[in-house]
């Protein structure tokens, strides 16, 4: 719940209210914690672009892991690669599918000290810089080291926008739209790996493929630039700048409303300076005047946060997902499909898959909200791992049953974990530590990512296959409970409502 105001605080919020015609007294203004909620007014096409710049961040990390799935067969072609070192060992083909990722580790450690400090819109357009050096690296690189620097670097501009663009977008869309539009940015990563396999699939058999491949980032991150550059900072950030006395309160809410009326269009000419107060006023009465310590962070409701978010997103990464779509192409071998002999249309099709489950959950999650989403895909991951361990058990004449589970597993993880796991990592953390928490629970989410693919091909051969997924079944199931006991639901409620009411 919101705290009431202590006396140190009470000079700041009358200092602030003189600079509103809209506040005369306590009288005419309840704060968001005790019932009210303002008048989000907004212009439909103008919250496009909000979001679409941003969400080029995710289309771009999509497209950097369909692409490596076709650019390491290319390379390694001792006729197609057009190097004289396509000759590379296991270790140094896994260091290129993962390069990115390990530079994304980077990114979430970078992002945990500058993120409050240059703001949301300034960190997209550093990604944005990053993933464009980094492409043009990786695909002119001369040699191994060279393209390896270039997949780190592009890596980094993939932790920073992974870490800014949920959190520019969840603070910049109207509170009944939030869900819809952040879960289009998991819709645009698809979008980006569907592209990816396909121009993949379609430069395979070019000489120096896998250098087109790479460089075909660019042009998307100059526009992703460009178009950061243009938009403006998120309001939020600009309040819990001036709250927090960095800058001139009065300039610093004048720029606040300037950025919402840009942001929602002239529909909300009318009430942008009350939702900017209403804002500023909850801000305030929640305590944020002063820097959050790192003890803080694991106190209170800052630890409640962190449980739920990084939570979240450890158990998105640790049901095997990583794991169960690198398990795919062997699946569909197993049941004799044609598309088994070609790794990446089974890719293709996957991402079909997931393209078409991710528009499901984009139309319903500001409908039927986050929890039952969550419950019900995840519940259907739990049977998909089961059918799957049964089948390397004792369905083995039934490869129907394989390749059901295989649809199902994938068609529930993007309904539930894959969209809603960000939306809830960019709503869950309140703004003095949203930056450092989101950062925190990226970590999270790309080193589980990282662990979970190393550690797969070990545990199948320790194990077996059929055992393996009967654990990621068991680890699901878990899940289900920690979800079921500790994820609240944020549907329709701004953050601010969320702080106030669900930490």
């Amino acid at each position: 719940m919101a705290t009431a105001t202590s006396d140190h605080q009470q000079p700041f919020l009358s200092t602030f209210r003189k600079t509103s015609d809209e506040f005369n007294g306590d009288a005419e203004h309840q704060p968001l914690s005790s019932g009210g909620h303002p008048n989000e007014d907004y212009s439909l096409i103008s919250c496009i672009l909000p979001f679409l710049f941003p969400a080029l961040g995710g289309l771009l990390f999509g497209y950097d892991i369909g692409a490596t799935s076709s650019a390491t067969i290319s390379i390694q072609s001792p006729t197609l690669s057009g190097t004289t070192w396509y000759d590379l060992s296991s270790v140094d083909v896994g260091l290129i599918s993962s390069g990115s990722l390990y530079g994304a580790l980077i990114g979430s450690v970078l992002a945990f000290k500058i993120a409050d400090f240059i703001g949301r819109r300034r960190e997209l357009i550093i990604s944005a810089a990053l993933y464009f050096v980094g492409a043009l690296i990786t695909a002119i690189g001369p040699n191994f080291v060279i393209m390896m620097i270039g997949r780190f670097i592009f890596g980094i501009g993939i932790g920073l926008a992974m870490h800014a663009a949920p959190m520019y977008i969840s603070e910049t869309a109207p509170s009944h739209l939030r869900g819809r539009v952040i879960s289009l940015k998991e819709f645009f990563i698809i979008i980006g790996m569907v592209l990816g396999y396909a121009i993949g699939s379609l430069l395979v058999d070019v000489i120096a493929g896998w250098r087109y491949m790479y460089g075909l980032s660019s042009p998307i991150s100059v526009i992703m630039a460009i178009g950061m550059w243009w938009l403006p900072e998120s309001p939020r950030w600009l309040l819990f700048c001036a709250i927090q006395g960095k800058g001139i309160i009065q300039d610093l809410r004048e720029n606040a409303i300037h950025c919402m009326c840009r942001l929602r269009g002239p529909a909300v000419s009318a009430t942008a300076s009350q939702q900017v107060d209403d804002i500023m006023d909850e801000l305030s009465l929640s305590g944020e005047l002063t820097d959050i310590s790192t003890i803080e962070m694991f106190r209170g409701k800052y630890l409640k946060a962190l449980i739920i978010g990084c939570g979240l997103v450890l158990f998105q990464q640790i049901t095997g997902q990583p794991s169960v779509l690198y398990y795919a192409a062997s699946i569909f071998q197993s049941a004799g499909f044609s598309a088994a002999s070609d790794a990446t249309r089974v890719s293709i099709l996957l991402g079909l898959v997931k393209l078409v489950m991710t528009g499901v959950a984009v139309l319903f999650v500001d409908k039927f909200g986050r929890r039952p989403l969550l419950l019900g895909g995840v519940s259907g991951m739990v049977i998909s791992l089961l059918f799957l361990g049964a089948y390397y058990t004792f369905l083995g004449d039934a490869p129907a049953i394989a390749v059901i589970g295989l649809l199902l597993y994938v068609g529930c993880y993007q309904l539930s974990f894959g969209p809603i796991g960000w939306l809830l990592m960019s709503e869950i953390f309140p703004l003095r530590m949203r930056g450092r928490g989101v950062s925190l629970a990226v970590l999270v989410n790309f080193g589980a990512n990282a662990l979970v693919a190393f550690a797969f091909s070990p545990l199948k051969d320790l194990i077996g296959a059929a055992n393996l997924f009967f654990l990621f079944g068991g680890i699901t199931f878990l899940s289900v409970i920690f979800i079921f006991f500790m994820i609240p639901e944020t549907k329709g409620m701004t953050l601010e409502e969320i702080e106030a009411n669900l930490l």
